[in-house]
């Protein structure tokens, strides 16, 4: 029965190496999305803090919106979640792909 209980750890590491818990992520009233938010709501839910569908209703998020910040990370780190620079690094991520 052990394997239908969710364990949860109590903290995950952040994107800038800093503990994160449930009380020092973003507060669920976010409206700014600052790359550092970001990341850390990434973090959160690839380390089993949060699950994707808890953070998609926690932060009123799209599934697909919350996709594409785990790729940008996934691709090109936290500069990939810069608004700025999406198309910039879009590019250079399927660049790399050719080769």
């Amino acid at each position: 029965m052990i394997e239908n209980q969710k364990i949860r750890p109590a903290q995950v590491i952040g994107p800038l190496g800093e503990p994160l818990t449930l009380e020092t992520l973003p507060p669920p009233t976010t409206t700014r999305w600052v790359v550092r938010r970001k990341a850390e709501v990434v973090a959160a839910v690839n380390g089993g803090l949060l699950s994707v569908d808890e953070v998609c209703e926690r932060y009123s998020l799209s599934v697909e919106e919350f996709a594409g910040w785990q790729r940008a990370v996934d691709r090109s780190g936290m500069p990939g979640l810069r608004v700025t620079r999406i198309q910039h690094y879009k590019s250079l991520y399927e660049r790399q792909q050719k080769y």
